[in-house]
């Protein structure tokens, strides 16, 4: 008679095929490295919740011919409470801003070389090499080069970084004119105001829509990114994920045989992998973030064509 098969043991028996995370950040093979300490994570934290302020409390203004507004605006507690909320967005907005300034004036006066740090190869300041990568990039999507090896921060997340500050400057200047007309009325004309509500609402609205629909497909939507890269909300990563998205800084992470890992967030240095609680609060709010994002799109999109 033929042998039969050894029969599995319990452990073989019961033993779970590995799942692919969710998480891009966590996918492949480790160790984990720090990518962002906790200022960024929470500073970036402060940006979702102050935007989804801004956006939802303004979209019943801007559409407000849209059959969706009122119920929104009642859904906000009314046009008072939305106001309000639409403020509450407005002081978060320049209280990071703010703070943001600060730390980068202190990082200036505590770095001893800083001219690596406006023109070095982990600089966040566009370089020229950004347009190579910019150029080469392209190529590649058409297979007419290898793809760019991105440094520490690509071009397009330098553009993200540098938008905020384009964003505050604007939209935020304008909507300090209409939030105190008496007293800027008083040394400025009075068509001033009408193109700051132009500015505030069409600036406003292009920051929106770039925010949920390119931001959104760069960072989560592009199908080696689907459907989740969680990796500023818990702000580390593995060495593939590393390799794959920023290969120009991989050779400074540097793994020792039995090294310790880092319970402090500084960047570059290994960390112990993200904990159940992390990671289940990265995904939850990361997953609402999006849901929330593309729920905006929609509503933009049912104003711009119906109303």
């Amino acid at each position: 008679m033929p042998d039969r098969p050894a029969r599995p043991s319990g452990q073989e028996r019961f033993e779970a095929p590995a799942l692919t995370p969710i998480d891009t950040a966590q996918r492949g093979r480790g160790p984990f490295f720090w990518r962002f300490n906790r200022y960024h994570r929470w500073t970036h934290a402060a940006v979702i919740i102050s935007f989804f302020l801004l956006a939802y409390t303004g979209l019943p203004l801007r559409f407000s011919c849209a059959t969706w507004a009122p119920a929104l605006m009642d859904l906000l507690g009314g046009v008072e409470m939305a106001g309000l909320l639409h403020r509450v967005g407005a002081v978060i907005t320049f209280g990071y801003f703010a703070m943001h300034i600060g730390f980068i004036i202190v990082k200036v006066v505590r770095t001893p070389d800083r001219r690596r740090l406006f023109w070095g190869p982990d600089s966040i300041v566009p370089q020229p090499h950004d347009v190579r990568d910019f150029i080469e990039q392209f190529r590649w999507f058409f297979r007419l080069g290898p793809k760019p090896r991105f440094g520490r921060f690509s071009y397009m997340e330098k553009f993200d970084y540098f938008a905020v500050f384009w964003g505050v400057a604007i939209i935020g200047g304008s909507g300090l004119l209409l939030w105190f007309p008496e007293f800027f009325a008083g040394f400025l004309p009075g068509w001033v105001f009408n193109v700051a509500m132009v500015v505030h609402g069409e600036e406003a609205l292009l920051a929106t829509g770039f925010i949920f629909t390119i931001h959104f497909f760069n960072v989560h939507f592009r199908p080696d990114k689907f459907p989740l890269d969680a990796v500023m909300f818990h702000g580390r990563a593995t060495a593939e994920y590393l390799e794959e998205e920023h290969p120009g800084m991989v050779h400074r992470l540097k793994t020792l045989p039995g090294e310790q890992t880092s319970p402090l967030a500084v960047p570059d240095l290994q960390a112990p992998p993200p904990g159940i609680g992390s990671s289940l609060a990265s995904t939850v709010f990361g997953f609402l973030a999006l849901g929330l994002g593309v729920l905006c799109v929609g509503l933009i999109l049912w104003g711009v064509f119906f109303c």
